[in-house]
């Protein structure tokens, strides 16, 4: 399943096109692999966006049993890091009065589904956004096995959301709504078909018109990254039977079913992941250009019922920050606005138990002061 860290460190941004390659830094290199070989991973990255450019480091290889580098243009996959992305589409179309935050699961699902438990019909995007919905973390497994069965080859997305949104809303809450909080993979899916059954369009179409586009992200993809019959992109890793690592190749076994999409299937370099967390930092300091207004910037970094999570981001002393794994990758993501940065750090490694440890020296030493 999806599973997302809010763990307490750091994230950066800035808007600037490399049409060249990125050339690795020597010194967020030496970072990286400090953390690599701790964890054990195949592969690290640490980036550093500042002054409108990314400073990246990479370390290890693509695949475990090869010999293939990992390059600073390389793709990772981001996991729950994408359930902001989701909330930013959102955002977009509250501007163009496409959607309002204050729309409820009754009114945009309730003609769609035949049974809403009563309890979810009168819930927001705002609830669902910041995890106030009291959904349950995730649908049953069995359904679960249902929808990776069908993958991106069966019904077309907005129809087998909304059979997810479905399943999950006829079920009992499993926290008070508003007053709880409770992460759900669940409640960024039903958000994704309350956008789709209001556009006539899928979540993918939109993220790609929305945001991938107009923020420069043109790496930018949905699922595991690269082909099954080469290792032209890094894969994922899990643990294996006897010990180790196994490398994934692309394929159904290699991430969350499509269904699970707003809720976590991106993937990105990080140049572009830097452009879009730019977007981000600007919008917080009040520099964010015509992307968005300040207002929409505010609603999204702002915790709408209070506690420390706002739509999509985990908030901390300033900063705002997330992480996420599908189980074979882990991306954790800090920034912060009021000295205009921001850092990721990524391995093709979803143990997290192995690398969560590795990265706060990281954090710390780049985001202690500014430049």
């Amino acid at each position: 399943m999806i599973r997302s860290f809010t763990l307490a460190l750091a994230v950066l941004t800035a808007p600037a096109v490399q049409a060249q390659p990125a050339s690795n830094d020597a010194q967020l290199a030496a970072l990286a692999e400090t953390a690599r070989e701790a964890s054990g991973s195949p592969a690290a990255a640490v980036m550093l966006w500042q002054n409108g450019e990314a400073r990246i480091g990479v370390t290890g290889v693509r695949a475990t049993g090869s010999d293939i580098a990992v390059t600073p243009d390389d793709l990772w996959h981001l996991g729950s890091d994408t359930k902001a992305m989701t909330a930013t589409l959102a955002a977009r179309l509250v501007e163009r009065g496409v959607i309002a935050w204050d729309d409820t699961i009754g009114e945009r699902l309730g003609g769609a589904i035949e049974e809403i438990d009563p309890a979810y019909s009168g819930l927001t995007f705002r609830h669902l956004f910041s995890h106030r919905a009291g959904l349950p973390a995730n649908i049953g497994m069995v359904d679960m096995v249902r929808f990776q069965m069908e993958g991106t080859g069966g019904r077309p997305m907005p129809e087998q959301r909304l059979d997810y949104a479905a399943r999950i809303l006829r079920t009992g809450p499993a926290a008070e709504a508003e007053t709880e909080f409770l992460y759900s993979n669940a409640g960024y899916v039903i958000a994704g078909a309350m956008i789709e059954q209001a556009t006539g369009e899928s979540w993918e179409t939109l993220m790609v018109r929305e945001v991938f586009e107009p923020l420069g992200m043109a790496s930018a993809g949905f699922g595991p990254p690269g082909s099954a019959d080469e290792i032209d992109q890094p894969r994922g890793h899990r643990s294996g039977l006897l010990g180790g690592l196994t490398a994934v190749p692309p394929g159904p076994r290699a991430d969350n079913p499509p269904v699970l999409g707003p809720a976590g299937t991106v993937h990105v370099s990080l140049a572009d992941l830097g452009r879009y967390l730019q977007a981000h930092i600007a919008g917080e300091r009040g520099e964010g250009g015509d992307y968005l207004t300040a207002e929409s910037w505010h609603t999204l970094h702002t915790a709408p019922f209070g506690g420390d999570y706002a739509f999509g981001w985990g908030l901390q002393n300033g900063r705002l920050l997330h992480a996420g794994s599908n189980t074979m990758w882990f991306v954790q993501i800090v920034m912060d606005p009021q000295n205009d940065r921001a850092v990721v750090i990524a391995f093709n490694d979803g143990r997290t138990d192995r690398v969560a440890p590795t990265m706060a020296p990281i954090f710390q030493a780049l985001l202690a002061t500014p430049d």
